[in-house]
């Protein structure tokens, strides 16, 4: 990737809006994994598969991601990454109030899981591109030496939006009998993520647009089809993109989100601890995402990322042999110590991917390279994690399953060119080649 001349920073307003969105995004999804037991009970009648049928419907929703994220790259790189995060935005607000307003399973029989699904694959579908625009909008409007830290806050305030769904979910689990929640209490979640994307939306209206993209309108450099762009001349890219997602998304859901439904599920803390659990470990994220930022700033991307990787070979069959076998404490550090590790990924991860692409077609490389790997190993695992816990009654799966994936990616990372910009003439030769 070369860097073009006629780039400037966004103002601090913007870019705190633009940070602060991805909020919503994690609210929404990791609420549907805190609250997976609670809505098999709503929505597929609480019987023994329903658990499996509630992770199977986050799989299949994930599907959408990338046709979503190919949508929405496209309007991006085409006619501006702020038009295409306002209308993400706007339908992921409708989307979140129409669940918060679905009949039950003891309403409607077994079109309530079918309407759910519905639902989140339309929810999928609005997302696809919300965090890539993101990432991309802040990388684009942040100073070259502070990339690394700026393109983080992405990471931490989803974490953010996470740590406020376990919390609410925690809270209303916790404040209500299990009749209550399952009667009505569960609505009052999704209702507080309507508002919340409301609210986002209102606040995206004010933001400029990214200077990368004015720069290509004022120089007639924007693609005519920003995904064949990218596929003819990204190809590398693409691939390392796809490798460090890989990476980041089976990390953080099944180090992160899973953690909940696996501790419920297998009998070793109540539904309520384990939630109270997830808000330690989501705490210990936002803390570290901004410091492995700004390491690789210091140090660069690769060598945070190795690093990280081979941390992910090591640490998660050990952490997921204590949470099955240990105290209270050993499960409670083993928590932190997996969502440490899938911060770091996310934080370098950011910046790592968006910096694979110049600024013509961005946002298509993002949404090909990205959410392809989450739709594999964000959305499809934590029902395989679930799935072959059952089959096999081995509960270090889920490190397996971690492990086995940091391995296959850790080639990758350590041959992969350094993407600071003062390094990005190698980055370039390394496509050519």
């Amino acid at each position: 990737m070369t860097e073009k001349p006629g780039t400037a920073e966004i103002s601090r307003a913007s870019m705190a809006v633009a940070a602060l969105s991805t909020v919503v995004e994690w609210y929404d999804f990791t609420l549907y994994l805190y609250f997976a037991t609670v809505l098999s009970r709503v929505f597929f009648g609480g019987s023994e598969s329903s658990l499996l049928a509630t992770l199977a419907g986050f799989a299949i929703s994930y599907a959408m991601r990338p046709l979503g994220a190919m949508v929405f790259g496209h309007i991006g790189d085409r006619i501006g990454r702020r038009r295409t995060l306002l209308w993400s935005m706007m339908l992921m607000t409708l989307a979140m109030l129409a669940t918060a307003l679905l009949p039950s399973h003891a309403s409607i029989g077994p079109a309530a899981g079918a309407l759910l699904l519905l639902l989140r694959c339309f929810m999928a579908f609005s997302v696809g591109g919300e965090y890539t625009g993101v990432v991309a909008y802040l990388l684009e409007g942040a100073r070259k030496d502070r990339r690394g830290l700026i393109t983080s806050l992405a990471s931490a305030a989803s974490e953010i939006g996470a740590l406020l769904a376990v919390g609410i979910s925690a809270l209303t689990v916790s404040a209500m009998s299990t009749a209550q929640l399952d009667a009505w209490g569960w609505r009052i979640p999704f209702f507080v993520g309507a508002a919340l994307a409301g609210c986002v939306w209102v606040a995206r209206s004010t933001m400029e647009e990214s200077p990368d993209f004015v720069r290509q309108v004022r120089q007639h450099t924007v693609p005519e089809s920003p995904l064949s762009h990218t596929l003819a001349n990204h190809r590398p890219a693409l691939f390392r993109t796809f490798a460090i997602s890989a990476l980041g998304s089976i990390t953080y859901y099944v180090g992160i989100t899973y953690v909940p439904a696996f501790l419920s599920s297998s009998g070793i803390l109540a539904e309520e601890r384990s939630l109270w659990l997830s808000t330690l470990a989501a705490v210990a994220v936002i803390l570290v995402t901004p410091l492995a930022g700004a390491l690789s700033d210091r140090v660069g991307r690769r060598p945070v990322l190795v690093w990280l990787a081979a941390a992910g070979v090591l640490l998660p069959l050990l952490m997921f042999e204590w949470m099955a076998r240990g105290t209270e404490v050993d499960i409670a550090l083993s928590a932190i110590v997996l969502a440490c590790l899938a911060g770091g990924v996310s934080a370098v991860g950011a910046p790592a991917t968006a910096e694979q692409f110049p600024g013509e077609g961005r946002l298509s490389g993002l949404a090909l390279g990205v959410t392809m790997a989450t739709a594999i190993f964000g959305g499809l695992t934590p029902f395989l994690a679930e799935l072959l816990i059952g089959i096999t009654g081995w509960k270090v799966i889920p490190g397996v399953m971690i492990a086995a994936v940091a391995l296959l990616v850790l080639p990758v990372l350590v041959r992969m060119p350094e993407t600071l910009p003062a390094s990005t003439d190698a980055l370039t030769q390394a496509d050519r080649a």
